[in-house]
């Protein structure tokens, strides 16, 4: 299993690094890869990550089993501006893989890359109004909400739930248990 964490200059830190985090832990190979120019993207509070790649070494065959978008503003929208993050999440989404999308993100940069339209979605609070459509199903009282192979979360304070339900998704329900317990998540 892969995972793929698209980070652009302005991302969220604990929402990239979470659920990155319990993904390894849980035996999912995860690659940072960088939006922009640069291997090293800039965060909202001041920590950089190095990233594996850069989104232009993606091949238009590869597919991951998982493409994750964090928040943070203005790293969603960044993310939202670039065709070749819209081009990855379409292709992903179609083969039946999982796109997740936390914060600012499933409003400002999923809803830009494939329909949302009859779909139930959480994001950042007030957030919802900057979709690209207005026929999302909108969850505002969730942290977490699976819709398919869509997974959406509201924020920083969610992120772990996040991580978890990416990696339940992609090895099965109650695949983190022990892991779960092991952190002191439950």
């Amino acid at each position: 299993m892969k995972a793929i964490v698209l980070l652009a200059d302005g991302f969220e830190e604990i929402e990239a690094v979470s659920p990155a985090d319990i993904l390894v832990r849980s035996g999912v190979t995860v690659e940072y890869v960088a939006v922009s120019a640069n291997l090293i993207v800039n965060a909202s509070h001041g920590c950089n990550i190095i990233c594996d790649r850069r989104i232009e070494s993606i091949d238009e065959k590869e597919i991951p089993d998982a493409v994750i978008l964090p928040g943070g503003m203005p790293g969603a929208a960044n993310l939202a501006q670039s065709a070749a993050v819209r081009e990855l999440v379409k292709r992903t989404y179609k083969a039946g893989k999982t796109v997740a999308a936390i914060c600012a993100a499933p409003a400002v940069a999923l809803s830009r890359c494939i329909s949302l339209d009859g779909k139930k979605c959480t994001c950042y609070p007030g957030m919802s109004d900057q979709a690209a459509t207005k026929e999302i199903l909108w969850q505002p009282d969730e942290k977490v909400v699976v819709d398919g192979n869509i997974i959406t979360s509201k924020g920083p304070g969610t992120a772990a739930a996040f991580g978890f339900a990416i990696a339940e998704h992609l090895l099965g329900a109650g695949s983190t248990a022990a892991l779960k317990k092991s952190m002191q998540f439950e």
